[in-house]
């Protein structure tokens, strides 16, 4: 069982206890990613959390840092979002007061030095060179950044090269501030450890400060769509990537999961209908999946593919085929049964361990939405029902507002758009 503690600066404290285990897990989320730059200092989050790791007073680089978690088996990393920007570290359940500390002073007293700044604009424009060189990957920012262009969520959050080389001290120094304060942050922990010791840590590392509220985003909204896009990205690939989708609904609204078990039945598994009939029956791809990403005003429902370049038409049009038999209400009770049992069965292997039910606690918290345990998602799973699943693909699976992002050897849009039409 969980405990929620709303501290009186704003801020939430999530305590996830489980004494099955000798490990810690100490998070702490902040609610502030690429949609909240703008064009000018998009990179700027996740430059700001590269930062965290480059030295404080008391750890004056990198390497100190490292060393003192490498030296007692710590796991521990950043991540940034189009929403959020988080740090953990996982440690034997001893080293708890260490990981709160070391954390506390990383975003509390991070250098922000001029001369780790520039050599760290090289690392990042290197990892923006990484992702766009995996195809896989980088397909899914081609994609959103043609659903949700001219919106918040449709840039990239590494940023171009060019405000990464430019962006100065000052920009990244001021946006840290403006972001990284106690009521914009969600603190977790998870493991074995006893709360009183928790509670005194956090008083001492991260104590209550003056109240502000949470950051509150401005809804997105897309212009209504009265014709498919397409955006090619051109390489010379044998295997092309393809993710074709529309917008979906908000993962705070209460028929998320619905939209999560429409994404099962269609492509969540090895016996889902675009496996077998794509990849099982006609040979067409490596692999095929569907999915739901959501923010909390808007979400993304789609089909990501590796498929062989000489048949992809042909592919497109067998993914068509099989939307369409969604859209006309065609998904049986047995497909839905699967379905649930499914999600029930992957979300209770996951949630074994503890600090992914913290992240999953912790997510929805800075969504704003009341947080609900395993237990609880569970008996959502199970109300639902076929006439649900149908009645929302049929709504989603509009082809005049569907998106179509390739990274492959084409140039002509027009054929895929006559697909899509069709």
């Amino acid at each position: 069982m969980y405990k929620r503690i709303v501290r009186k600066d704003g801020s939430v404290v999530i305590l996830m206890p489980q004494k099955e285990t000798k490990a810690i897990t100490f998070e702490v989320l902040y609610k502030v990613g690429s949609r909240n730059e703008n064009d000018k200092n998009n990179g700027v989050s996740h430059f700001v959390e590269h930062l965290m790791f480059k030295g404080t007073e008391k750890r004056p680089d990198t390497a100190t840092i490292s060393r003192q978690l490498d030296g007692i088996g710590a796991e521990y990393n950043a991540f940034t979002g189009k929403d959020h920007t988080g740090y953990y570290i996982k440690a034997d359940n001893s080293h708890l007061a260490l990981a709160v500390e070391m954390l506390s002073d990383m975003l509390h007293n991070s250098k922000f030095d001029k001369a780790e700044i520039d050599r760290e604009r090289g690392v990042i424009v290197e990892e923006i060179n990484m992702y766009e060189d995996n195809p896989m990957m980088y397909i899914e920012e081609v994609f959103e950044g043609l659903l949700y262009q001219g919106t918040v969520l449709g840039r990239e959050i590494a940023g171009p090269r060019e405000n990464i080389r430019n962006i100065s001290r000052s920009s990244l120094y001021n946006y840290y501030q403006k972001y990284y304060y106690s009521g914009n942050s969600v603190i977790g922990v998870a493991g074995n450890f006893k709360e009183a010791e928790v509670l005194k840590l956090l008083d001492l590392y991260f104590p209550v400060v003056k109240k502000q509220k949470r950051v509150e985003n401005k809804k997105v909204v897309l212009k209504k769509q009265s014709t498919p896009q397409v955006k090619i990205l051109k390489r010379q690939l044998e295997q092309v990537q393809l993710t074709i989708g529309f917008p979906s609904i908000a993962k705070n609204d209460q028929r998320f999961i619905v939209s999560q078990v429409l994404a099962n039945i269609l492509g969540g598994n090895m016996s889902s209908r675009l496996f077998l009939q794509i990849r099982e029956r006609r040979g067409l791809c490596y692999f095929i999946r569907a999915g739901v990403d959501g923010f909390e005003d808007i979400s993304s429902f789609s089909i990501h593919a590796g498929l062989n370049k000489e048949k992809i038409y042909e592919a497109l049009e067998a993914i068509k085929v099989e939307l369409n038999k969604a859209k006309n209400k065609e998904i049986t009770e047995e497909e839905l049964k699967q379905a649930k049992e499914n999600i029930k069965g992957r979300l209770i292997l996951r949630l074994e361990d503890s600090g992914s039910y913290l992240s999953l606690l912790s997510g929805q918290e800075l969504l704003g939405k009341p947080l609900k345990n395993l237990e609880q998602i569970l008996v959502d799973l199970n109300k639902i029902t076929l006439k649900q699943v149908n009645d929302l693909a049929s709504e989603i699976i509009d082809w005049s507002s569907s998106n179509l992002a390739i990274i492959g050897p084409f140039e002509n849009k027009d054929k895929f758009i006559k697909v899509l039409k069709n």
